[in-house]
């Protein structure tokens, strides 16, 4: 059967739509590195980042802008006649003139330096700042992943409580259980819908605020893709401080910002106390008719003496640039030594909280096996419907202490390869325990 002409714009709309929709499903399905793109592109404090990049990459590629002259042109018209005297001579003035200028003093060396300085410091700080978001992003993410596993839990959680409720509707009306035994698990029913409820709350939203960090809209039923896979990670912190510290952003800034003071000391005694060149062209051009012009060029060497003299304010501004740098030196001491007390507790935290997982897979364990045994023993006459749901409550708070201390110790895992600033999957490779 041929489609009349009618129809065919409408069955490309429809198969232009499916496409749409199928792309559209295909994209609300996210990993880990799609939401870290996403939040790196939306994100609105790295924008910002970027510009002043872009800023002071600039003024690093235009450094000849530092020696650059001054130029100045000027015109100016004007009328000349006698007030008292013969006004025969009188005449209109025209005048057009240049000016050049040049000024050159022995800090501008390092005027450059800071120039540069200051680039490479906001290259780092973006690179931070870029860092810190995708450590945020991570833990938002595998945070949401660990509530969606627990919300599957608690839908298990809420089924077996459900089976249980209809078990004793037969055995009641059958009049083999009483009433009481009913209504507890009836009881047992709603509490574990409550549970799931609330916890759906809370999952949706987290959810959004996940979202909206990464500029989705919360309604996008977006699906997340990962599992919190942990990996025993077995370090010493000294070594991870010999190897490492001075990698992290905050020590790099605190040396950074000593050698720009220690420019800016050099610049300011240079400029205070070392002689200074000023070059000087003027062209003017007196009269149009008939033409005339004058050019004048000055040279001017400047000797300062007052800088010399101690307690003279220019004296002084020497002596505040050269404590702002011991200043710096101190809070590099002070920030050193605040990174290896972090680096020492993660690590510390980190061995402690291992033995926590162990501890709760095991309690999951046997609380699956309790319940296991109690059911079957429900079943056999022995063990009353109360028994049974604590059982079943028992394992339900097993499974979330063991989901929460495994997102605890990956969260720990991402704060000390922050510490370190390495990226946690190569901080997990190198540093992971096999079989662990």
């Amino acid at each position: 059967m041929r489609l009349k002409p009618v129809f065919l714009p409408l069955l490309l709309c429809f198969l232009l739509s499916l496409a749409n929709f199928n792309a559209f499903a295909q994209a609300t399905r996210l990993t880990l590195d799609d939401a870290v793109n996403l939040a790196i592109e939306y994100n609105l404090n790295l924008q910002k980042h970027q510009i002043d990049l872009a800023a002071s990459g600039y003024s690093e590629k235009k450094l000849w802008s530092e020696i650059f002259p001054s130029i100045n042109a000027s015109a100016s018209v004007g009328y000349r006649t006698g007030l008292f005297s013969d006004t025969s001579n009188s005449m209109v003035i025209y005048n057009i003139g240049l000016n050049v200028n040049l000024g050159l003093n022995a800090g501008i060396p390092y005027t450059i330096r800071n120039i540069r300085l200051a680039h490479r410091g906001n290259i780092l700080r973006y690179e931070d700042a870029r860092n810190q978001l995708v450590i945020q992003i991570t833990k938002r993410f595998y945070s949401c992943v660990a509530e969606k596993n627990n919300l599957l839990f608690l839908e298990e959680v809420l089924n077996l409580a459900q089976s249980q409720f209809t078990r004793n509707e037969v055995l009641f009306r059958n009049g083999l259980t009483g009433e009481l035994s009913l209504m507890q698990s009836r009881l047992a029913v709603e509490n574990a819908r409550f549970n799931l409820i609330a916890a759906r709350t809370a999952y949706n939203n987290n959810m959004s605020e996940f979202l909206a960090m990464l500029g989705m809209s919360s309604d996008s039923g977006a699906e997340l893709l990962g599992e919190v896979n942990i990996k025993k990670i077995d370090t010493d912190a000294e070594l991870l401080i010999r190897e490492h510290l001075h990698l992290r952003p905050d020590i790099v800034r605190a040396a950074q910002e000593i050698e720009r003071l220690e420019n800016v000391r050099m610049q300011t005694a240079m400029q205070s106390r070392s002689p200074s060149v000023n070059l000087s062209v003027d062209w003017n051009s007196l009269a149009l008719d008939p033409f005339t012009d004058s050019l004048s060029a000055t040279a001017r060497l400047s000797i300062p003496i007052d800088p010399w003299i101690p307690g003279t304010s220019r004296a002084q501004a020497i002596a505040r640039a050269a404590d702002a740098v011991e200043k710096a030196k101190l809070d590099l001491e002070i920030t050193e030594t605040s990174a290896r007390t972090q680096i020492h507790s993660l690590s510390a935290l980190l061995r402690n909280s291992w033995e926590s997982i162990f501890i709760a897979r095991l309690s999951l364990e046997v609380a699956n096996r309790g319940y296991q045994l109690t059911e079957q023993g429900f079943r056999n006459g022995t063990i009353e419907a109360l028994v049974l749901q604590d059982a079943r409550n028992n394992m339900a708070n097993a499974m979330q202490r063991l989901l929460q201390a495994e997102l605890s110790y990956f969260n720990m895992i991402l704060d000390l390869s922050a510490a370190l600033n390495i990226d946690w999957k190569n901080f997990i490779q190198i540093y992971g325990v096999i079989g662990e």
